[in-house]
């Protein structure tokens, strides 16, 4: 599958760390035959990828839709389509098919969010979908309360 990872507060926390386990879920799923992409609504965030020695991991590097998505998706050119989104914001993992993550925002902070994705990508590669709740399948209607 192409994975596609947001930045901040998703793989990078606000102190400028990485989220625990993101470069061993990475080396996982490559091991597992599957892409992994880096895209950001802040632009092509290639400083993080090389300042957190990522680049081995990745396939590309995209400027994220934030809203409008099939249109904007469009008109940033975005080479390939996510199979897989792995976000804090609920409504482009609805739109585009993945999982939510409570936002990382702290090193100090306890998280093993890495390994949940890491099981959900697994369980969704093998089965087409999962029982996690927050995994979304591509075209959820969120509510609007």
């Amino acid at each position: 599958m192409k994975v596609f990872f947001d930045v901040d507060y998703t793989i990078l926390g606000l102190d400028n760390s990485l989220r625990p386990g993101t470069k061993e879920t990475f080396q996982k799923l490559l091991n597992d035959g599957h892409s992994i992409y880096i895209w950001s609504g802040m632009g092509e965030r290639w400083e993080v990828i090389e300042e957190h020695d990522l680049k081995k991991y990745i396939s590309g590097v995209y400027e994220k839709p934030k809203d409008n998505f099939d249109k904007k998706f469009k008109e940033l050119k975005v080479p390939e389509v996510p199979d897989f989104v792995i976000d804090d914001y609920p409504e482009v993992v609805a739109h585009f098919g993945g999982l939510w993550v409570q936002p990382f925002f702290f090193q100090r902070n306890k998280d093993d969010a890495m390994a949940t994705i890491y099981e959900v990508i697994t369980e969704v590669a093998a089965t087409k979908t999962s029982s996690n709740k927050h995994y979304k399948p591509k075209g959820t209607i969120l509510p609007l309360f």
